[in-house]
């Protein structure tokens, strides 16, 4: 995605710089304008890093930052505010101990701004590669309040539940994974180095071959024939499928897509879910408006098709609908979770009722991917025992035909 540098004013009248992705000039200026910023100036850049002494091999070789720092700094802030230590103090602390030179940099830039009368929120905004857009809004918003360390505490909390959410979808599709890898190159070794062999001997049958003989002996012929060809097409169509998928379009209708993938999709569809539930009550808690907390969660939703739904709910509750109603026409959400909907509303504690939303899909995901592999085995195992008939089949085919004329012969 094209990265742009950009020139815009906060509420307060400041000038702010930084560097942000976007899918083009309106997107970005569109996400400036959620944040609180009207852009004066947007142009594209190559530069991802506001450190212009910066040469290519130390932004090649250097250690991203991952969100594990960002986790950490978050518990580490809420410890350091709480015990009552400047904010100044503190990240000149967390600037010395932290292992990662990027991050290290990125602190001290934080530093930087706050010296120079920036508020922490304005700093971070120019670190958009590091903090999300819904980072940067809670810590704004624990500056309006006066609770940023209570914030900072919510942040790790919650970053702490995309980490293991994150965690159990690799550990739950390891299994299938290795097995998909080993049967794929299984088959092109069969292909390339087995049924050529094979081959030799059938042709000197001097006979016709059984069709499934010949399928065999034809693909394995394409495939030694053509295998570069093939890897070209292959990876072009990689390359073409991920710049589609970079586009607007591309990605709304690939994340559409993925959420009707047999048993993938629904996995796919909670886990989002139990982010946005997560986020809500997280932005509720904090004070933030229903409106600027349906904006901010849509921005940081990783799926571009339930973004769109969740804006839709913003829209229906700028017009003024109820959030029940709002999320019934957006049409993603069960029954059940329409009900709690109802009773946060009700009773004032949509916040808790969030919670308690995000924590029962959590729950159904978490059973989703521990009961994963025993849902996708059967598929493997009947996709294996086809691949194994068609190439006994096509290998012994032959030789039984051979026996058999031997034998009518011998008779």
């Amino acid at each position: 995605m094209p990265v742009f540098s950009y020139k815009a004013r906060n509420a307060r009248g400041e000038l702010l710089k930084g560097v942000i992705e976007g899918a083009d000039s309106g997107a970005v200026a569109d996400q400036l304008f959620k944040t609180g910023m009207t852009p004066l100036e947007i142009v594209v850049t190559s530069k991802r890093s506001v450190d212009a002494a910066d040469n290519w091999w130390t932004r090649l070789t250097e250690r991203r930052v991952l969100p594990i720092d960002v986790q950490l700094f978050s518990r580490q802030m809420y410890t350091l505010l709480k015990a009552g230590v400047p904010i100044m103090r503190g990240l000149a602390g967390l600037q010395e101990s932290t292992d990662n030179k990027t991050f290290a940099r990125v602190l001290k830039e934080l530093r930087d701004a706050l010296d120079a009368g920036r508020e922490l929120s304005a700093a971070m905004r120019r670190h958009s590669d590091v903090f999300s857009s819904f980072y940067i809004s809670m810590v704004r918003v624990g500056e309006m309040t006066g609770r940023l360390e209570e914030v900072f505490l919510r942040l790790f909390n919650y970053l702490e539940f995309e980490r293991e959410m994150r965690q159990r979808v690799r550990t739950a599709l390891r299994y299938p994974g290795f097995v998909l890898a080993t049967m794929v190159i299984a088959i092109a070794v069969i292909n390339m180095l087995v049924i050529p062999q094979f081959t030799k001997v059938f042709t000197s049958f001097k006979a016709e071959l059984p069709l499934m003989t010949r399928i065999l002996i034809g693909t394995s012929n394409f495939t030694t024939q053509y295998w570069p060809v093939i890897l070209a097409v292959a990876a072009s169509a990689v390359i073409g499928f991920r710049m589609y998928t970079g586009t607007t379009k591309g990605r709304y209708l690939w994340d559409k897509a993925k959420l009707g993938i047999p048993i993938a999709g629904r996995i796919v569809l909670k886990a989002t879910l139990a982010r946005f539930a997560r986020s809500f009550a997280l932005s509720s808690k904090s004070g933030v408006p229903i409106v600027q907390g349906l904006t901010v969660v849509a921005m940081t939703t990783d799926n571009a098709y339930i973004s769109s739904r969740i804006e839709q709910m913003r829209d229906g509750v700028e017009r003024g609908e109820s959030i029940l109603r709002t999320a019934v026409t957006a049409g993603v959400f069960t029954p059940i979770v329409l009900q709690m909907v109802a009773v946060g509303e009700e009773t004032g504690e949509l916040d808790t009722l969030m919670d308690e939303i995000a924590e029962m899909y959590e729950r159904e995901v978490d059973y989703e991917l521990r009961t994963l592999s025993a849902r996708i085995e059967p598929i493997l195992i009947v996709f294996l025992a086809v691949l194994v008939l068609i190439l006994a089949l096509g290998v012994f085919l032959p030789v039984w035909d051979l026996g058999r004329a031997a034998l009518h012969k011998g008779g």
